[in-house]
């Protein structure tokens, strides 16, 4: 009987990890991923096929955007069939975005797609990108005792920590531990060992075959409010021509200014058919508007729950859905509803 080697994709999109040091400038510089084998001589080790595809010109994260979200689809769809587990090198700066994005957009996903990346150039002496590739790879490859993927999700792997893609946010523009996810545990902590929280994976069903999305509508906009501001502002921002949804961060549990000024403008944009969708501006816990009178207001408005979302998935979530032209009514439901695992209701 012969064994089938597991076989990874790795998708370099661009950002630190793929970049070098120029030795005459000190500039990082992308450097051809077809040398990745000389800086990273580990990965002969691996009894694996491990193939890559690199975006040309690679993209620094700052640019990312739906159109290179739906690239990555397409790649992945293209070569699902092929393929144990999906490696995507990606920009520190919007990889939460990247991640929360896949997760709507690879519908009945059930192989793992593992977003990593590196503070320091993998060229570096004291690279973490190293270490962050090898375990992406390892897990991207890794299958249960039925032969099925391990972590079936969109996932970011960063120091030691594989997380949930859609919970997870980058934290930190210079230390090694980048990334957090606040409102749900990682899914695997590594060590000398990998361990991985099997209770804490999602079930999926391994016979249903990937659904791929590509649509976005980007007529959203995020408000974080803040002591003093200004009436103009907000009632200018709601009226912006196409806008369709706003994702409104607002105090603690969900708790807003309650000047009457405020709270009309607000009906009146969810009278026009904004979607309004609040989110705490801490960064762990949950929204929970009938908890105080202010939060009862912002109800009272028609404003609905983000629950524990990030705000990085609460956006893209947003653009996803109005990208499939559904209706506000179907949005708005939802928009309240755990569709892959990005939030929790609780009680």
């Amino acid at each position: 009987m012969i064994v089938k080697s597991p076989s990874v994709l790795l998708i370099y999109t661009g950002g630190t990890i793929g970049m070098i040091e120029n030795p005459e400038t000190g500039a990082l510089e992308n450097f051809n991923f077809d040398h990745l084998l000389r800086h990273v001589p580990e990965l002969k080790r691996f009894n694996y096929r491990i193939s890559s595809y690199q975006f040309d010109p690679p993209i620094d994260s700052s640019d990312m955007e739906p159109s290179f979200w739906a690239r990555l689809v397409k790649i992945i769809n293209y070569n699902y069939d092929y393929y144990d587990g999906f490696v995507i090198l990606h920009g520190t700066d919007t990889m939460a975005y990247t991640a929360s994005a896949l997760s709507f957009m690879l519908e009945d996903l059930s192989k793992p797609v593992i977003l990593t990346g590196s503070q320091l150039p993998i060229g570096t002496l004291r690279t973490d990108g190293k270490e962050n590739l090898i375990t992406s790879i390892e897990i991207a490859a890794a299958k249960d005792k039925n032969g099925n993927a391990i972590v079936p999700e969109v996932c970011i792997f960063f120091e030691n920590h594989l997380m949930r893609g859609n919970r997870t946010t980058k934290i930190n523009a210079e230390n090694f531990n980048a990334f957090r996810s606040y409102n749900y545990p990682p899914l695997a902590k590594v060590g000398i060992h990998i361990k991985y929280e099997t209770h804490l994976i999602r079930k999926v069903d391994y016979n249903k075959p990937l659904r791929p999305h590509y649509l976005f509508d980007t007529n959203v906009v995020i408000l974080t409010l803040f002591p003093g501001i200004q009436e103009s502002i907000i009632d200018a921002l709601l009226k912006v021509p196409g806008l369709k949804a706003v994702v409104l961060k607002t105090f603690g549990s969900g708790n807003a200014p309650q000047k009457p000024w405020f709270l009309k403008i607000l009906k009146e944009a969810t009278d026009r058919g904004i979607i309004i969708v609040n989110i705490t501006q801490c960064s762990s816990g949950r929204v929970q508007m009938e908890r105080y009178e202010t939060g009862i207001h912002l109800l009272e408005s028609g404003v609905i729950s983000g629950f524990d979302s990030t705000p990085e998935c609460a956006l893209t979530k947003l653009m996803f859905l109005l990208g499939h032209k559904l209706s506000e009514r179907e949005i708005r439901y939802k928009m309240s509803s755990c569709l892959i695992g990005e939030i929790t209701k609780g009680s």
